[in-house]
């Protein structure tokens, strides 16, 4: 790609078709073309490894791939052969398979400070389950979900608390209450403001921060003085941190937790873990009533679990965890090296761990700016970078990294002469990119 004239005519029309067909132009906001700088959203045409095409032809290293999915990079071969080897078997039945059992056992070993597990298709029926199977255990109408994590599901208990709420009645919005993230007193004072109606505390263990000393034993504390159940969402954090989780890394055995994303590097699978005595409530050997917990048609496709399996097999016999954090820290380290060099060292922020590293964009006065994630993220394209954020995959080389680098020093020095001249608007090229969470379109 020219760096100085980047253009992606191609993409621009598929873009076009996307948005005549799919509503938002593609089927998960986060990918959509709001989120990218006016014109430069390419379309993508394959992946290898660490590395994506455009349909015009253009060849980036990309981070966040699938959306924090394709921790292994793209087309795996180990990952691949094992879907091949299924999808010659068969890949739904009226009975289940033997390869669900075989990816039962598998993930237990994996995890196991749970005792059961039910696999689906994606991450909201996942969390969603696990909202409704505390809610039954406890009999208690309230969800408690934590005020500083973005996203938990795409149903109504979790989007009618967000600016895209419409659609959503009232009344079940106002059945989710918030709490911030760790801090144990906040916590403990919606519990007994809310004595004996929360079902549930719902977090990511871990994001952008650590956990601090005692948080996650703490709040495990609560939960039980409190009488409700404990939900991880190990979305992210399953394998990026551990390949048994936030949990298995910090030593917290929540009630109920659930995993995705990586789980499956690209294929889609997802997982709610946890108890014995509560996930059996969704089964067939309990005495109680019975809880509708996940049925899907396609939540158990020999296919998808054979990639599940793979993941978890390379990440234990290759020391992907390991990887992903020594990447991480290269390119943390370079990035902050070279917006120091630029001079946009408190502009340009790195955050997260090493396996999960995000990026802010501030401005003259160091608060966030879309205007400024526009500018960067465009002179990123044109280096030849895709990264919405700089979460990394293990298909990464250092050579990658380094190059990366290099494109965020040429970044950087734009970013300087729109901070000395106080106005970001003549290298955005067009309008800023856009939040996901938004009441206007």
């Amino acid at each position: 790609m020219n760096a100085q004239e980047p253009g992606l005519p191609r993409s621009r029309q598929a873009n076009e078709r996307l948005h005549a067909l799919v509503p938002g132009g593609a089927h998960t906001y986060a990918k959509g073309d709001d989120q990218y700088p006016q014109d430069l959203a390419p379309v993508i045409s394959h992946g290898s490894g660490a590395h994506v095409w455009d349909v015009d032809g253009n060849r980036y290293i990309e981070y966040g791939s699938g959306l924090r999915s394709v921790s292994l990079g793209h087309a795996h071969p180990r990952v691949t052969e094992a879907v091949r080897r299924q999808l010659d078997r068969g890949s739904n039945f009226v009975r289940p398979s033997v390869v669900e059992v075989e990816a039962a056992e598998r993930f237990l070993a994996t995890v196991p400070t749970a005792d059961m597990v039910k696999f689906a298709k994606n991450g909201s029926d996942a969390t969603t389950a696990a909202v409704r199977l505390a809610r039954a255990a406890t009999g208690r109408p309230r969800v408690a979900v934590c005020a500083d994590h973005p996203f938990f599901s795409v149903d109504d208990w979790f989007i009618g608390t967000t600016p895209m709420s419409a659609g959503v009645p009232a009344q079940t919005g106002r059945l989710t209450v918030a709490f911030p993230y760790g801090d144990l007193a906040a916590t403990e004072e919606v519990l007994t403001r809310y004595r004996d109606e929360v079902a549930c505390l719902v977090l990511e263990p871990a994001t952008h921060t650590e956990p601090p000393p005692g948080y996650l034993a703490g709040l495990r504390a609560l939960a039980d003085r409190y009488g409700c159940v404990l939900v991880f969402d190990e979305m992210i954090t399953g394998f990026r941190w551990s390949e048994a989780g936030a949990q298995g890394l910090y030593g917290v055995v929540p009630d109920l937790s659930t995993f995705g994303k990586a789980l499956g590097n690209g294929f889609a699978v997802s997982a709610l873990a946890g108890r014995r005595e509560l996930m059996e409530r969704g089964g067939l050997r309990h005495p109680d009533e019975r809880v509708f917990l996940l049925s899907t048609t396609h939540g158990a496709e020999t296919h998808a679990l054979a990639a599940a399996m793979a993941v978890q097999a390379t990440y234990a016999e290759e020391g992907v965890t390991a990887r992903l954090h020594a990447l991480g820290e290269r390119l943390a380290a370079g990035v902050r090296e070279a917006a120091a060099g630029m001079g946009v060292g408190d502009h340009v922020v790195v955050r997260g761990r090493a396996s999960n590293l995000v990026f802010a964009t501030l401005d003259e006065n160091r608060r966030p700016s879309q205007e400024y994630r526009t500018l960067f993220l465009r002179r990123l394209l044109a280096g030849g970078v895709l990264a919405p954020s700089f979460v990394v995959s293990s298909a990464l080389t250092e050579a990658d990294v380094d190059r990366t680098v290099d494109v965020v020093a040429q970044a950087c020095a734009v970013y300087r002469k729109a901070l000395d001249a106080a106005d970001p608007t003549p290298w955005m090229g067009g309008r800023a990119v856009k939040p996901v969470f938004r009441r206007l379109a």
